[in-house]
């Protein structure tokens, strides 16, 4: 934890987002987002070019949030600089409880999408992000996972929460598959 008592900071890679358009016409370049956690300081990233007619514009940005102890909520302003100035296209405003303090670790990478509103309430896009907790301790590297001998069994690893096996043969494979389940899934039934 950084900063003073009670704040956090949140790792936010802003990824990208979709179906952004301006007076029903897509958005296509100098599209920015601002981070920001109920304070007056704003995070931002690098103006982008979207992909195309659709108004797809990727970032891939990594922002170092600081979050101070009242926050409740993070907002996303997705904007677009144009020949008029700085025009809002959607803002996303988005409970910390979302993605803190529930069943998955703080420190737990976590990939979200929210829809984007834009100042009339209308729908006007989603977001992409990443999110997790920076923490001083944890760590700056993984150890490896040193390979055993055939026929012996296979290391446990564990992911934030996670029990995952290792496929392991005559070297480490870096092709494997994992299958996540999302969590709260109890269910699952194919209805025609």
């Amino acid at each position: 934890m950084t900063g003073s008592a009670g704040s956090r900071t949140l790792e936010v890679k802003v990824l990208s987002a979709e179906g952004l358009t301006i007076d029903r016409k897509p958005v296509t370049k100098n599209v920015f987002v601002e981070v920001r956690a109920e304070t007056l300081t704003c995070f931002k990233t690098s103006p982008g070019a979207a992909d195309g007619v659709r108004g797809n514009p990727s970032w891939n940005e990594t922002l170092m949030v600081e979050m101070p102890p009242h926050a409740r909520s993070v907002t996303f302003d997705v904007k677009c600089k144009t020949s008029m100035g700085t025009k809002s296209v959607g803002i996303a405003r988005i409970a910390l409880s979302d993605f803190l303090g529930g069943i998955v670790p703080d420190s737990c990478l976590q990939f979200l999408s929210y829809r984007l509103r834009d100042w009339e309430g209308r729908r006007n896009g989603i977001i992409n992000f990443s999110v997790r907790v920076k923490s001083a301790t944890s760590p700056k590297y993984e150890p490896s996972v040193p390979v055993p001998a055939r026929g012996t069994a296979l290391p446990d690893k564990r992911s934030c929460g996670f029990q995952m096996r290792v496929p392991l043969g005559d070297q480490y494979n870096p092709r494997g598959v994992v299958t996540g389940i999302p969590v709260g899934w109890t269910s699952y039934t194919n209805n025609p």
